[in-house]
């Protein structure tokens, strides 16, 4: 409920302020943005990236693509658990046992709590439910 309440707050909020400014402002604001976007030396850079990333373009689409199937045949081998011949992964070694054996515990066991479809019952025969 609290959202909405927020929500319907800030769509008010963003509806007077935004008929304060008017479609003149707007207009400003469109305007010299289009100016910014139409000036020689933005649209220089323009095409420097254009070209750019069409030079890239075929560098970035094999490298996407090799890491691509590495990935696939990664999660292959880790699904089956053995390693593909094609993989150049080591193998994954054992874990070494560790030198001191394990002691016994001298902690005493945590009782489990009663789940909720469980009934219990207090002295008496009082339900906690």
């Amino acid at each position: 409920m609290r959202g909405k309440i927020l929500f319907t707050l800030g769509l008010g909020i963003g509806y007077v302020f935004g008929t304060r400014a008017g479609r003149a402002r707007y207009n400003e604001i469109k305007s010299a943005a289009l100016k910014v976007w139409n000036d020689p030396r933005v649209q220089e850079q323009v095409t420097v990236a254009t070209e750019f990333v069409k030079e890239k373009a075929p560098e970035v689409v094999d490298f996407v693509s090799a890491n691509a199937k590495k990935v696939a045949a990664k999660v292959d081998e880790v699904r089956s658990g053995v390693p593909k011949p094609s993989s150049k992964a080591a193998p994954r070694r054992a874990t070494k046992p560790s030198a001191k054996p394990a002691s016994k515990s001298t902690a005493k066991p945590v009782a489990k709590k009663p789940t909720t479809a469980a009934k219990t019952t207090r002295a008496g025969g009082a339900s906690t439910k």
